[in-house]
């Protein structure tokens, strides 16, 4: 088969090959009927029920790819987006530095960059530095001019520029505040194993993402900052291929994960008592009430969140609620 020839007229969507995020991402894209068979080894997967192409690529290249305008659609971290974003902000300053850059000269082309549509409510961790817990170094500050060992380079370099200009009393209005600068604090670039770094002797400290926690203790090490809060997020491109596609894929993934975060609560209650049950369970926009064949009765069904349905419950047969069920949602949508 000729994948390249197989896109044509398809809209393209980034996925994370593999990490942390891949897991949760296929559900997603499950639950939202987003139908394909991955082939082993290759990147590209045709969707059999949408004119869409799934491409898997590293977590890290999707905001590129989007920001670029190759992909349309993208899950990845937040913190991604950030890490990108910070480095198009440091090849701006350097060209601009050194006169490369003209606003002229880029402004037939179409617009980069990408926009966030949801959070995916998954993969939660920090960017966080981190020292070895029974070091010296308490600060941010106490590592400004040491050895920090990262991954995420450009948002490291912007962290530790803040710092080294907050020394020296320089007020900071924006990014365009580092321009020019050569930082003090020594970026080093790692690919993997960044835990390693401090206890191998090859930084003072690190910036890395934290999700449990374990393998930072593991490590002997503590985390002194956050630089960034993260989890997965849809990103689109600014001017994707097929709008309307974009919004449909995104109204599907809205309603799993709406679908995931609440249950379908439905009760009988005394015609009387329903003021007082419905203060329970509001619903998201309001409760459906309708009428029972018996006098001065009514059914009741309404969103509640599923973390919250075990106290509902309780309060519900407090102010006399019957017949209690809690059901599962599959799936919504306008909500």
């Amino acid at each position: 088969m000729d994948l390249v020839n197989s896109l044509e007229g398809r809209l393209l969507f980034a996925v994370p090959k593999k990490g942390r995020l891949l897991s949760a991402a296929l559900n997603l894209l499950e639950g939202a009927d987003i139908q394909f068979k991955r082939e082993n080894r290759l990147d590209i997967a045709l969707v059999k029920n949408l004119p869409i192409a799934l491409v898997f690529l590293p977590a890290a290249d999707i905001p590129t790819f989007v920001g670029e305008g190759r992909v349309d659609l993208g899950i990845t971290g937040y913190d991604q987006v950030q890490e990108h974003d910070a480095g198009v902000r440091a090849l701006a300053r350097a060209r601009r530095m050194s006169n490369e850059w003209s606003a002229d000269k880029d402004s037939d082309k179409k617009p980069r960059g990408c926009d966030t549509i949801m959070d995916l409510g998954f993969g939660a961790c920090k960017l966080q530095v981190q020292v070895p817990a029974k070091g010296e170094y308490q600060t941010g500050r106490d590592l400004v001019g040491k050895n920090i060992g990262t991954s995420f380079v450009h948002l490291a370099a912007e962290y530790f520029a803040r710092l080294e200009l907050e020394q020296e009393g320089i007020k900071i209005d924006s990014t365009a505040s580092y321009a020019g600068r050569k930082l003090r604090t020594k970026i080093i670039e790692l690919s993997g194993s960044v835990e390693a770094a401090c206890a191998l002797g090859v930084a003072d400290g690190i910036v890395d993402l934290v999700e449990s926690g374990e393998t930072m203790k593991a490590a002997g090490l503590k985390a002194i900052d956050t630089v960034v809060e993260t989890s997965a997020i849809l990103i689109k491109s600014k001017a994707p291929s097929n709008p309307a596609m974009v919004d449909l894929i995104a109204a599907r993934i809205n309603g799993v994960i709406t679908a995931q975060k609440y249950v379908l609560c439905q009760y009988n209650v005394p015609r009387d008592r329903l003021a007082d049950a419905t203060k329970v369970t509001p619903g998201k926009r309001a409760p459906t009430v309708t009428s029972l064949e018996e006098d001065g009765w009514v059914a009741v069904s309404a969103m509640v969140e599923k973390k919250r349905i075990a106290p509902v419950m309780d309060d519900l047969a407090k102010v006399g609620a019957t017949d209690i069920l809690v059901l599962d949602i599959h799936n919504t949508r306008g909500s």
